[in-house]
């Protein structure tokens, strides 16, 4: 197996995701590489909120980027807790955009996504994340697919 020095996994906290963040955890005990958890939420601008006076805006900022600080917090805490150096990424902007510029900041030398496995007309119309990190990735990802609905989640390969 790669031995990998830093790991950026990126959650957007739904069920989705989860199974990326234990293959990343997995990954991290198993090569001895520093977890890197991220979220990225867009960043809006006065046009896509509405008329706001920029106090308003940076109220607004403020509090999504606490809020997803308190969301990655226990994520960080359970990877601390299997022994690994983990840190939290509240990142800003197009999620895409904003994962690739943080693996390249951070020098992840891999990028851990879940995806949803939309098809079709859901995934034209909703796009994917996972998919633009793929081909615009400097360094390797891998992809961790949701479950099925109706299956559970298998654990990491021992």
């Amino acid at each position: 197996m790669k031995s990998f020095r830093r790991i950026l996994v990126a959650t957007d906290f739904s069920p989705a995701s989860m199974p990326a963040f234990e293959q990343a955890v997995w990954l991290s005990k198993n090569s001895g590489a520093q977890l890197l958890i991220a979220n990225a939420f867009p960043e809006y601008g006065p046009p896509e909120i509405g008329y706001a006076p920029a106090s308003g805006y940076e109220q607004w900022k403020h509090d999504v980027q606490a809020a997803a600080e308190g969301k990655l917090q226990p994520l960080v805490d359970q990877a601390r807790r299997e022994g690994l150096d983990a840190r939290p990424l509240v990142l800003a902007g197009s999620p895409a955009e904003a994962i690739l510029e943080a693996a390249t900041r951070e020098g992840a030398d891999l990028i851990v996504l879940g995806t949803h496995g939309r098809r079709g007309a859901e995934r034209f119309f909703l796009g994917s994340v996972a998919s633009r990190v793929v081909s615009a990735s400097e360094c390797p990802v891998m992809t961790v697919r949701a479950p099925l609905e109706g299956r559970t989640a298998g654990k990491p390969p021992p």
